[in-house]
């Protein structure tokens, strides 16, 4: 998958995902990936690989040849918007990170997620960091919020 490992490459990152994953997740859930392409020459130049649900589109993986301007923003949010509305899909979840996500309408929401730690030495560690992160977040999450481009009701 040359588009999205390259372009972890360029950011100086390892990509973590490799072709057979997406291969596995593709033969799996056929009826659950959703996969945008941008075409320039009729040649593929990035791909915004996401997965459905029946009532949540979650957007998670880009990837493209070169840069292109606001390309990023249109395979990963806005083909993704329309997508849900032509197919009555009640939710985007466009992905983690970035504040660019809440001038397009995308509200800072808490998600949370499971791991399994083989080695129980590392428990207390990881512990006391995901209790200092979650504060973290937590404010991140406030100060964002003030910055929503909705208008807010007013306080009776």
């Amino acid at each position: 998958m040359p588009l999205y490992s390259g372009t972890f490459w360029r950011r100086g990152r390892e990509p973590y995902l490799n072709e057979a994953f997406f291969t596995a997740v593709s033969n799996a859930l056929p009826d659950h990936v959703h996969v945008i392409l941008a075409l320039k020459d009729q040649q593929t130049v990035a791909i915004a690989i996401c997965f459905c649900s029946d009532d949540t589109l979650y957007g998670r993986y880009w990837g493209s040849s070169e840069h292109f301007h606001s390309l990023h923003f249109e395979t990963c949010y806005y083909q993704g918007i329309e997508y849900c509305i032509e197919n009555r899909i009640d939710r985007f979840e466009p992905g983690t990170q970035g504040e660019h996500k809440i001038s397009r309408g995308f509200i800072p929401a808490e998600t949370w997620s499971a791991h399994w730690l083989a080695d129980p030495r590392f428990h207390s560690a990881i512990g006391q960091y995901l209790q200092d992160e979650k504060k973290q977040i937590n404010q991140y999450i406030d100060i964002a919020t003030d910055h929503i481009p909705y208008r807010k009701a007013p306080r009776h």
